[in-house]
């Protein structure tokens, strides 16, 4: 992690993290993996689906 973020919760450490996505993290997951070529699974979790979303806003330039 980051200096600017270092006081974020780990997503692997999340209580929730094993519960399903939430509709607003599949629909940017969904936008930025269309950028990507890149294709997501519907069964994606909140927490694989907040590491995908940091990895594809790196890949795309999105997360700067």
């Amino acid at each position: 992690m980051s200096e600017a973020n270092s006081t974020e919760k780990d997503p692997k450490d999340w209580v929730t993290g094993d519960e399903p996505a939430t509709g607003a993290q599949k629909s940017y997951l969904n936008t930025l993996a269309r950028e990507a070529g890149e294709e997501v699974p519907d069964d994606i979790t909140k927490a694989d689906a907040s590491v995908k979303i940091d990895e594809l806003q790196e890949e795309t330039g999105r997360g700067q």
